[in-house]
C-alpha cells in the first residue's frame, strides 16, 4: 500500500500533467469567444465589417491582403484554413478577379459559411470592380454587410449591428460632405491615373478618369503617347499610382509632361482616412 508521503506526491503529479495537458489544449484549439469569425476579400471590407459588428465579430484575414492586387494575388494555405473556419464570408461581388478565380474553391472548403455579396443593388460601370470607391456605393456595402452579420448571429445581437452600421453610415455621409467640398468648386475636371480604380469616384463627384493601363489591352507605345497628348491638352500636372502596381509607364508620362508621379490608394484599410486623401491629392490636380 502506498504510504501517505508518497500518495500526495502522486497525486501533485498527476495535478501537475493534468494541467500541462490542459494548457497545451488551449494553445492548439482556441476557445471559442463567441464572436463571428468573418473572412473578407479585401482591406476597406474588414474595416466595414469592423464599424458595423465591433466586438461581435473577429476579422480572420483579409484574403489580398494590404499592398497585393486583388487581379493577381494568390491565397496562402494558413489564409484557406481561416476560410475553413469562418462563419461568414464577405466578397465585393463586383467581379474582382481574385473572386472570380477563388470564390469557388472557397466555398467547397466551407459550405456553411454565409457569403455576403456587398455588390448587391450597386449599379455596375461596365466591367468596372472597383465599386468600394465611392462613398455612396459603400453606404450600400455596409447595409448589406449589416444584413449578413445580423442573419449569420443571433438575433438579439441585430440591434447592435444595426446601431453600429447606423453610426458608420453617419461617418460616410460626412465623408461625401467633405469630399463635394474638396472638389466641387474647380472648374478643371481632369484627372490621370495608372490603373483605372477610381471609375466609380470620378461619376459620382463629376470628375473624369485618364488611365493609362487600357481595359483589356496592353500599354503600347502608342497608348504612352495618347497620354501624354491626352494630360497636355488638359493641363495635367501628376500621374498618379497606386502601391499594388508598377510605376514604370507613369513615370514615362509624368517626365513628358513636365510633371509628377503622385501616390492614390484603391484598397486603402482605413476607409475614410483613405478616401480623403484620395480627395486632396486629386484637389491638387484641379487647383
Amino acid at each position: 500500500m502506498m504510504s501517505g508521503r508518497w500518495f500526495r506526491v502522486f497525486l501533485g503529479l498527476v495535478l501537475v500533467l493534468t494541467l500541462a495537458s490542459c494548457l497545451l489544449a488551449c494553445e492548439e484549439e482556441p476557445a471559442d469567444n463567441g464572436r463571428l469569425g468573418v473572412v473578407v476579400t479585401i482591406p476597406p471590407l474588414a474595416d466595414f465589417v469592423e464599424n458595423v459588428g465591433g466586438d461581435l465579430v473577429d476579422v480572420l484575414t483579409v484574403m489580398v491582403p494590404a499592398g497585393r492586387s486583388p487581379h493577381s494575388y494568390e491565397p496562402l494555405p494558413s489564409q484557406l484554413e481561416q476560410v475553413a473556419r469562418a462563419d461568414v464570408f464577405v466578397k465585393v461581388g463586383s467581379g474582382v478577379e481574385f473572386e472570380l478565380v477563388w470564390m469557388e474553391k472557397m466555398i467547397e472548403r466551407n459550405r456553411e459559411m454565409l457569403v455576403v455579396d456587398c455588390s448587391t443593388g450597386i449599379a455596375r460601370l461596365g466591367n468596372d470592380p472597383h465599386i468600394w470607391n465611392s462613398p455612396a456605393n459603400a453606404i450600400r456595402m455596409v447595409e448589406n454587410i449589416c444584413e449578413g452579420l445580423a442573419e449569420a448571429d443571433h438575433p438579439d445581437n441585430r440591434a447592435r449591428y444595426e446601431a453600429g452600421r447606423d453610426t458608420y453610415l453617419q461617418e460616410l455621409n460626412e465623408l461625401d460632405v467633405y469630399i463635394h467640398q474638396r472638389l466641387d468648386s474647380y472648374s478643371s475636371r481632369y484627372f490621370m491615373i495608372y490603373h483605372p480604380a477610381f471609375g466609380y469616384f470620378a461619376k459620382e463627384y463629376g470628375l473624369v478618369q485618364l488611365a493609362i493601363e487600357p481595359e483589356g489591352g496592353s500599354i503600347t507605345g502608342k497608348v504612352i503617347q495618347g497620354c501624354i497628348d491626352e494630360a497636355e491638352e488638359h493641363e495635367l500636372k501628376y500621374v498618379f499610382v497606386a502601391p499594388q502596381f508598377a510605376a514604370d509607364n507613369a513615370e514615362v508620362v509624368a517626365e513628358a509632361i513636365g510633371g509628377q508621379i503622385a501616390s492614390v490608394d484603391p484598397l486603402g484599410a482605413l476607409y475614410i482616412p483613405n478616401m480623403r486623401s484620395v480627395a486632396d491629392a486629386i484637389a491638387l490636380e484641379l487647383e
